[in-house]
């Protein structure tokens, strides 16, 4: 599979003198899912923003590398232009129109887009079809429905702007395990059958790399691991750093810090 999208040694930069990247690449395959790893303040969000360019609102910058989707550089474009071009962000915390149903959230999406009345019509049906939550909750005010249905309305309404691929940050964030499930099932599906790619920025890193075809795991703004999502799974390093579980059984977040940063020391 070719890659999609193309991450290509970035460097971040917030108000010229704070460095949150630090030579970050990464790719995601044409239909591919791809997971991005790593603790609260990892750089998972501020990489998201900078392949969505979102930085410049928080006096964020791409200061070195560069970023490509299909074979374009696409870091110097508007966020508009990248969401006609295909790519779109669901932000972390979801970030419904509160006072909207979740109909017009959902046609919101779509603005974008010129197309028909007909189309417009067919394509809230899909969305409904993945989520049919979201078709019984349909008149009600976003912000008076819960958080996995935000969630869900949030995915939805990307999908109403007919993208090639989603970039996903945090969607299990504040839900409860079996939302949580379905959520990522949801994913797995429009993966499969819509053929959207996602590139997924998760703290939840075994629920990811179940649903993930690859991952890379972010630690201090720097890319320390990545592999097939299976053989991340299955790493003892993994297993102990973000579960705090290795083959000798539980250690404490104290060991595994000092067991981690000596580990960095003596690499």
């Amino acid at each position: 599979m070719s890659a999609y999208l193309s991450v290509n040694n970035i460097e971040v930069i917030y108000d010229h003198v704070i460095l949150v990247l630090k030579g970050v690449s990464l790719e995601v395959p044409q239909g591919g899912i791809v997971a991005l790893l790593g603790a609260n303040g990892a750089g998972k969000t501020t990489t998201l923003k900078a392949i969505s360019n979102l930085l410049t609102a928080e006096r964020g910058e791409v200061t070195k590398g560069d970023i490509q989707f299909k074979g374009r550089r696409v870091d110097q474009l508007t966020p508009n232009e990248l969401v006609k071009g295909g790519v779109i962000q669901v932000m972390e915390g979801r970030h419904c129109f509160a006072h909207l149903t979740i109909e017009e959230n959902l046609l919101t999406g779509a603005y974008t887009r010129q197309i028909s009345r007909g189309e417009l019509k067919a394509n809230l049906e899909k969305v409904y079809e993945y989520f049919p939550r979201l078709k019984q909750r349909r008149s009600s005010q976003a912000g008076y429905t819960s958080g996995g249905e935000q969630q869900m309305c949030a995915i939805g309404r990307a999908l109403m702007a007919d993208p090639e691929m989603i970039l996903l940050d945090e969607p299990s964030m504040g839900l409860a395990p079996q939302i949580v499930e379905e959520i990522f099932e949801i994913v797995r599906d429009l993966n499969q059958r819509e053929k959207v790619s996602f590139l997924l920025a998760e703290q939840n890193t075994m629920v990811a790399l179940r649903y993930a075809d690859f991952g890379y795991i972010l630690e201090n703004g720097r890319v320390v691991m990545e592999g097939r999502a299976e053989e991340l799974r299955n790493n003892e390093d993994v297993k102990e750093f973000y579960l705090g579980l290795s083959s000798q059984g539980r250690k404490s977040f104290r060991e595994v810090k000092h067991y981690r940063r000596r580990k960095r020391w003596l690499a």
